[in-house]
This record gives structure tokens, C-alpha cells and sequence, in this order.
């Protein structure tokens, strides 16, 4: 191994465990092994350790915990942790406290274990590249300034909105363009969008090519949140008042000079709103039972699925606050709306997928993605994701084809407009009973026929029908082989 690559520790208390992650890295990386958080930190006292891959549970301190003191000492060092749950508690608690780079989950694959210390070292040598240019920034001369302030921007360009995936010709492009625009002034933005948009997303791009860059990055959806587990994790809580007597910092803290992004923000209790209203005002936030003041000087973004106005002209929303959230207002479009491009999205998360459970794939054919870019996932980019990465588990050869697609995105109809998302409106519609009943049995032909990867033979006895029988109603209704593709039977 070259004296120049990349240290990496790996702690965890199973002998054969650390043998297994040190014959998947040890190509690539300088490895150092530990089998306890004892162990780790006299390594790192006397080794410079650029990633950490720690199990969670291990005799006498947890992963988190051990992390916790690591981002205290060495907080330059990208922090990975291995869990074999990921209850939604603790992932918070792992990522405010020991500021948690990924999550793995075991049983790992090597392949994906060897992507994730590849993208945390990555993320090591950008944040070292990104400190060595602020020193540079301060000793050099205006005019070098500017050569290197251009350097500076293209490195927050890879972590900012060239995240943001989408066509040339996208709805999204107006939102990146606005987003951008408001991005480089110090002012709250609120982005609204239905949920699984992309607002997070959209924030954490914000915060990247902001003046704030080099400073940490916070979120937390409220969305389903008790008021007072709210009020803790963004106020924090004196000593005494959380199990165990400890104190917390709340992420209003943690984010001073950074960014905090609010999701959900329409779900802010009354007692919340005040709260939030205060610390946009004053800059001041009180812990849970204390009484002393701390300030903070953060840029909040906040994201909402419903219109705040709506809310203010109801009296469940204070509109002060609403004012102070919307100096900078974008809203992101549905996916159903983006056209062009869902194939995008889809072939990244294909590979993402494809990555994460060791599975490679080529990608789709082109009636798969016919099907996926017109329907009009009212999930969003979740249900996308969500889509894919079950296509992927099913897939028997490198191409994913259109019969791996869900039969209720199948069954849609494509219009200009996106899918219909099932034949509910065709039981409400207007119109006789004939037409509405052909309209259904289109869909379901259209279906069969694509899950059969258009076999005429199997899907018409699956349907009950005979061969002539169903070539006569793929005539009716003009239904083809998008593949362009013609049967023996046919061809003679």
C-alpha cells in the first residue's frame, strides 16, 4: 500500500468482523484496526486517521458514543457506523451527537463497503481542500483572491445544485435558478413542496454554495414530532430534565454560523412558533427548563407541504413568523410535473441501488422507462427510489425490463399530464357504461401483456381468452408491442 492512500480505522470487537472489512479495503485504503473504543483512541492519538468505520454495539462503549468524543477531538475525521437496526431514534441521536457521515447495515456487502469509505474519504480531502483554500484566501493578495474564490466555488458546486438532477428542458430548472439566486444572500427561504420532493435536498444545496459552506449543516423534520421532544432537540435541555441527568445542545446551537433546515414546519405547535419567532428575532434560545438565554446565529431554511397563507388566514399559523420564514420563497414542482425527467432520476437511483446491494445492472430497457416516465408517482422521488430498488431485486438479467414494474403503474394510463393512478375515476366518471368498462379492460390488456413481456400465448390464457380472441381486442384498441416487435404467427 502507497504511504499516500488514505487511512481508514476500523473498530469492532469481532476478530473476524475487522478481517472480513480489512480484506474489502486493504487494496485501496492504509487499514488500522481496533477492537475497542479504548483501542481507537490510542490509535488515533498517535495515527493520522482520515475515515473511521465503527461497529455500534461493542462491550463497554456503543459506536455513537465513542464517535461522539471522536468529533469532539478530531472533527475533521468522516465517521461511519455499522448498526444492525436502524431505529429512527437512534439514527437522530447518532447523527446530532456523533454527527454520523453514513449508516451500514449489516450483513454489508463488500462492494458497498468499499463505495462508502471511498465517498467518506472523498468528503475528507474536500474538506481539507476547502481549509487549505480559506488560509489561502486570507494570505494571498485580491487578485490571487479571486482565482482562488473561483477554485473555492467549483468545489461547493459538487456538493451544491449540480446534485439536483434533472434534464435540460426541466420544471425543476426554475426552482434551482431561484433557489441559487437566494442562496447567496443571508436570508430565511421557505421551500415548499409536497412531500418526497426533494426539499431537503434543495436546502442542503442552498447551504452548500452559500457564505456559510464551511460551517455545519443541520436538519430535522418536525412531521409526527411531540412538541416537547421538538422544543429539545432545537433548544436543547439543561441538566437534570432528560433520563440520565444530562445536558443537550439543541441543533439551534449546534448550527451557529450554519444552516438549519425545518421540515414540516405547518405541524409547529403554538408554543413552537413562538419559540422559532424569538430566535429569528433576537437570535436567543432557551433550553427545556432553564432559564438562561444562549444566542445563536444561524440561517434557517424551512420546508412545507401546505400553504402557510392558507394556515395564516385560518389562525393556526402565526403570521409573523410566516413573514420572517418567506424573505426568500421556492417552490419545487411534483415529479409528475418534471417531465423528462424521471429517466434521469431512475437510471441514478439504478445505480445507487445497484451499488448499495452489490447487484450491478446495465439499466432499463426503453418501454420500462416509457412506463416510469408516465406515471405520475404521487409519492415523488420516495416512491421512485422505492420502485427501482424493487425492480432491481426481481431483475434476472442486466437490462430491467417493463414486466418488473408494479402492476398498478402498469395499469395506469399515460397522458399528457402524467398517469392516472389507478381506474378509481373510472368508476366515478361520467360516461356510459360500455365505454367505462372498455377503458378497464384496455388498461388490464395492457398490463397482462407487458408483465408477459408481450408472450400473446400466455397472456391470453391467463386472461381467459383465446389467441384470435385477444389479437381482435388488441385491434379494437390499438394496443402494440412498444418494442416494435412482431410474433412468429404474425410474421407467417
Amino acid at each position: 500500500m502507497s504511504a499516500t492512500a488514505p487511512a481508514i480505522l476500523l473498530v469492532d470487537d469481532e476478530p473476524h468482523s475487522l478481517s472480513a472489512m480489512k480484506l474489502a479495503l486493504e487494496d485501496d485504503f492504509d487499514i488500522l484496526t481496533a477492537k475497542g473504543a479504548a483501542e481507537a483512541l490510542a490509535i488515533l492519538e498517535e495515527e493520522w486517521v482520515q475515515v473511521i468505520i465503527c461497529d455500534q454495539r461493542m462491550p463497554g462503549r456503543t459506536g455513537v458514543d465513542f464517535l461522539t468524543e471522536v468529533r469532539e477531538r478530531w472533527p475533521e475525521t468522516v465517521r461511519v457506523i455499522l448498526t444492525g437496526y436502524t431505529d429512527s431514534a437512534s439514527m437522530m441521536t447518532a447523527i446530532n451527537e456523533a454527527g454520523i457521515h453514513q449508516f451500514l447495515t449489516k450483513p454489508w456487502h463488500p462492494e458497498q463497503l468499499l463505495a462508502s469509505a471511498r465517498n467518506a474519504a472523498r468528503m475528507f480531502a474536500l474538506a481539507r481542500e476547502n481549509e487549505r483554500l480559506s488560509l489561502e484566501m486570507r494570505l494571498l493578495n485580491s487578485t490571487q483572491e479571486s482565482r482562488v474564490e473561483k477554485r473555492r466555488r467549483a468545489l461547493r458546486e459538487g456538493m451544491g445544485f449540480e446534485t439536483i438532477l434533472r434534464s435540460p428542458h426541466s420544471a425543476m430548472n426554475e426552482a434551482v435558478t431561484l433557489a441559487r439566486q437566494f442562496a447567496s444572500f443571508d436570508v430565511p427561504v421557505l421551500v415548499r413542496g409536497e412531500p418526497g420532493s426533494g426539499r431537503a435536498q434543495m436546502a442542503r444545496a442552498m447551504h452548500y454554495v452559500s457564505l456559510r459552506s464551511d460551517k455545519p449543516f443541520y436538519e430535522l423534520n418536525l412531521t409526527g414530532m411531540p412538541e416537547e421532544l421538538a422544543m429539545v432537540e432545537l433548544f436543547g435541555a439543561r441538566r437534570g430534565i432528560l433520563p440520565g441527568g444530562v445536558a443537550k445542545i439543541g441543533l439551534a446551537q449546534k448550527a451557529d454560523r450554519g444552516t438549519l433546515f425545518i421540515a414540516g414546519i405547518e405541524t409547529a405547535s403554538p408554543a413552537l412558533q413562538l419559540a422559532l419567532i424569538r430566535m429569528l428575532t433576537e437570535g436567543a434560545v432557551t433550553p427545556l427548563g432553564g432559564q438562561e438565554t444562549a444566542s445563536t446565529n444561524l440561517r434557517l431554511i424551512t420546508g412545507a407541504s401546505a400553504d402557510l397563507r392558507a394556515l395564516v388566514a385560518e389562525g393556526s399559523f402565526r403570521s409573523d413568523l410566516y413573514y420572517a420564514l418567506s424573505t426568500g420563497e421556492v417552490t419545487i414542482p411534483p415529479l409528475r410535473a418534471r417531465r423528462g425527467d424521471v429517466a434521469i432520476l431512475a437510471q441514478n437511483f439504478l445505480a445507487e441501488a445497484a451499488a448499495r446491494h452489490g447487484k450491478p445492472v446495465l439499466g432499463f430497457d426503453g418501454p420500462a422507462l416509457d412506463f416510469l416516465e408516465n406515471y405520475d408517482w404521487p409519492g415523488n422521488l420516495r416512491e421512485l427510489s422505492n420502485e427501482v430498488t424493487r425492480m432491481l431485486m426481481f431483475a434476472q438479467s442486466n437490462t430491467l425490463g417493463a414486466d418488473l414494474i408494479s402492476r398498478h403503474i402498469l395499469q395506469a394510463a399515460p397522458n399528457e399530464e402524467g398517469a392516472d393512478r389507478s381506474a378509481e375515476e373510472v368508476m366515478t366518471a361520467s360516461g356510459t357504461l360500455k365505454d367505462r368498462v372498455e377503458l378497464i379492460e384496455m388498461r388490464i390488456l395492457r398490463e397482462t401483456l407487458t408483465r408477459c413481456r408481450w408472450n400473446k400465448s400466455r397472456a391470453a390464457a391467463e386472461l381467459g381468452l383465446s389467441r384470435v380472441g385477444l389479437r381482435a381486442k388488441l385491434e379494437r384498441y390499438g394496443i402494440i408491442d412498444p418494442s416494435g416487435r412482431v410474433s412468429e404467427e404474425e410474421e407467417s
